[in-house]
């Protein structure tokens, strides 16, 4: 934890805060009316300033800077509620809007304003220190409700951020607070509580606790039941000892007189000491446990150098050290949960051996598996999601970690990640409307991806995505329309336009099963892109896959089509190569299958005439294309217009026949899928096969 006391304005956000699962968005924050007048002359342009780039960290603190230098009341206020909304881990300045209120004399708005920012961090231990001490000099404490506040916000705060490595202050507050009160046994209670926790200053607990029990009476500082255990304990312990010691010195007590005792009521400065060492001793094993989970956990708390909420981006070194100290936690957690399972099942089974001989188990009566307590682990997730607010791998991986505990949990953290954290990233907005879609409610999965386009128009990821949820939901005219839609909105970017019309007329072919509307999308893309060697591939297959001799006459017209683009000259080898294939294996004219491999080889002799051109040509084409139909995250529209491939990639060929990436099926000609048939040479038919010409 990094020391207390506000840092400076330019400093981003403060030291260690977090938000409970359930925070509700911080747009939740009271609107608040200009006061004091006119703003400052310079207000209106650093608020516009922070406004059109809500995301520039800057523009925000600098709007803070003026409003606090300035003094005004109005602006402050204003300023400081629209950045909470935004960067609601900053603890320092939910300090700041509270002191704010209460110089103004506003005590119970200063404390609404502490426990908001509790609610989005609500493990600050210094947000936590602010707020009580704030009550602690606003309220009368002559009043008996006052003290019952108190304790309970203690409470409260002991079970929000008690468990941190850094929330020592904390206890030490608690513990002196109780004292001022005079409930010494609420002391020891407080110092018992922590000193099972591991933390930073572990030591210092136990040190206070010795100090406590020895400055007091043990009757007035333990529990009355912890107490009288203790001292009956001592007293027989003692009773042994004096026998003992009057049978070495041979003196015998007459009968029924019994050893002396202290005035009812009191204990001996002898008996007290001896209750004090008994309390010790058994502090002592909770001491030396505590200090060994202590050390466990030493190694990665040194790796933590920024605990607080920063913009500015982490070393790699500390986000491994993120990642490698929850690894460790939840492994922990998993191995203490089979520990406990393996204990359980074996006591069961020694208590139960000769029922459970007797008596089969019948499916379903089982005993449950012991609770998982993953407190500890949440406790240092949120921890971490303050530091690492701004890396989806983090909010991702908490989110999987709560899967198994519910899906209501697993949403809260889905909505603080992306409706206060990361409004901007499109992956953790994607996960979410999966998470949504994975447990059936489709309407939100729909209104995730719908509001995620509205605020980051031009993503094509996003757009397939849609229309993919409405193709598994059944909705077929949806995910169309969606298509449609796309590939009208991409009209001005050739490349992206190509890319959704062949998506769409996939749609069409494969699920619609109506290859003439896909054919008519995809010609009237090639009318606009007539060079796009994409669409003139997944054309051919398109006619390729319908009946072999009603679209004789339509391949050769997209293999002559193709051959007419400005298209590379290994593609045009590649479309001839198809033509020449697909008569060969279906035309029932061998004047035919003559005619089409002439034009194929002077085709070759026009480009270069060499077999090993063209199989060159094929490896680069398979190159190029790779990665035409994968489902790559896109960024922007932008970008797919530039480089289709960088996009989304391009669709695979429609002809399920052949093999999945465009321009891939080349490989069917390869020597090596034909030597075991003795073609030695695959295209060079006038050895034998043809006569030459």
């Amino acid at each position: 934890m990094a020391a207390e006391g506000e840092m400076n304005a330019m400093e981003i956000g403060e030291e260690m805060s977090d938000e409970k699962p359930d925070a509700a968005p911080s747009s939740l924050l009271p609107s608040t009316e200009d006061e004091g007048g006119d703003l400052p002359a310079d207000f209106e342009r650093l608020w516009n300033a922070a406004h059109d780039n809500p995301q520039d960290f800057t523009s925000w603190t600098d709007l803070l800077q003026y409003c606090e230098q300035e003094g005004h009341m109005g602006a402050s206020q204003r300023s400081l509620m629209a950045f909470l909304n935004r960067y609601p881990l900053c603890y320092g300045y939910w300090k700041k809007i509270a002191d704010l209120e209460r110089r103004a004399g506003n005590n119970n708005k200063a404390a609404e304003l502490c426990v908001q920012g509790l609610q989005s961090i609500p493990l600050s231990v210094d947000l936590w220190i602010h707020y009580i001490n704030l009550l602690l000099g606003t309220l009368d404490m002559n009043l008996p409700e006052s003290p019952k506040r108190i304790r309970s916000v203690f409470e409260d705060a002991v079970a929000a951020a008690g468990l941190d490595f850094h929330s020592d202050r904390l206890w030490d507050l608690y513990a002196e607070w109780e004292k001022e009160q005079g409930n010494l046994r609420n002391v020891t209670a407080v110092l018992d509580r922590v000193l099972r926790v591991p933390t930073q200053h572990y030591s210092a607990h136990y040190e206070k606790f010795k100090n406590h029990l020895n400055g007091n009476q043990p009757k007035e500082a333990l529990s009355l039941e912890e107490y009288e255990e203790v001292r009956a304990s001592c007293h027989e312990s003692r009773k042994v000892e004096r026998t003992e010691q009057a049978k070495d010195k041979g003196e015998e007590r007459p009968p029924g007189e019994e050893e002396p005792t202290t005035p009812e009521g009191t204990d001996s400065e002898e008996l007290m000491q001896r209750i004090r060492e008994h309390v010790f001793s058994r502090r002592d094993e909770i001491y030396q446990q505590n200090e060994i989970e202590v050390r466990k956990r030493w190694n990665f708390e040194e790796n933590i150098k920024r605990p607080y909420f920063h913009v500015k981006p982490l070393d790699q070194l500390q986000l491994r050290g993120w990642h490698a100290y929850l690894d460790w936690e939840v492994a922990q957690l998993n191995q203490d949960t089979k520990d406990q399972d393996k204990d359980s099942n074996q006591a069961e089974a020694e208590s139960n051996e000769e029922a459970e001989a007797m008596t089969p188990t019948r499916p379903g009566t089982e005993e449950p598996t012991v609770a998982r307590d993953d407190h500890r682990v949440r406790v240092l997730f949120e921890r971490c999601l303050i530091a690492c607010a701004l890396y989806e791998e983090f909010w991702t991986r908490y989110a999987r970690y709560l899967e198994t505990d519910g899906a209501d949990e697993v949403r809260a953290v889905y909505r603080r990640a992306c409706e206060i954290h990361l409004p901007s990233s499109p992956n953790i907005h994607i996960q979410r409307a999966t998470f949504e879609e994975r447990h059936g409610d489709l309407d939100a999965a729909r209104r995730v991806l719908a509001a995620l386009e509205e605020k980051m128009p031009g993503l094509v990821v996003v757009r397939l995505r849609r229309a993919a949820l409405e193709r598994r939901a059944g909705r077929l005219e949806q995910s169309e329309a969606l298509l449609r839609e796309a590939v009208a909105q991409s009209e001005e970017k050739p490349t992206l336009h190509a890319f959704y019309s062949i998506k769409l007329a996939r749609l069409l072919l494969k699920l619609g099963r109506n290859p003439d509307r896909a054919r008519k999308v995809l010609r009237e893309a090639l009318e606009r892109s007539p060079d796009n060697d994409k669409l003139h591939l997944n054309l051919l297959e398109l006619e390729l896959s319908a009946d072999a001799c009603a679209s004789a006459e339509s391949v050769q017209r997209c293999v002559t089509q193709a051959l007419a683009a400005s298209l590379a000259p290994h593609t045009k080898i590649l479309f001839s190569q198809r033509g020449l294939q697909f008569v060969e294996e279906y035309s029932d004219s061998i004047k035919n299958v003559v005619s089409v491999y002439e034009e194929h080889q002077k085709l070759l002799a026009e480009m270069g005439g060499a077999k090993r051109e063209a199989e060159d040509g094929d490896k680069d084409s398979k190159k190029s294309n790779k990665g035409d139909d994968g489902s790559s995250d896109v960024t922007s529209a932008e970008v797919a217009a530039d480089d289709a491939q960088a996009a989304a990639p391009a669709p695979p060929e429609m002809n399920a026949d052949t093999t999945a990436q465009s321009g891939g099926y080349e490989s069917w000609y390869q020597q090596p899928q034909y030597g075991s048939y003795g073609y030695q040479n695959t295209w060079n038919y006038s050895q034998g096969y043809y006569p030459q010409s």
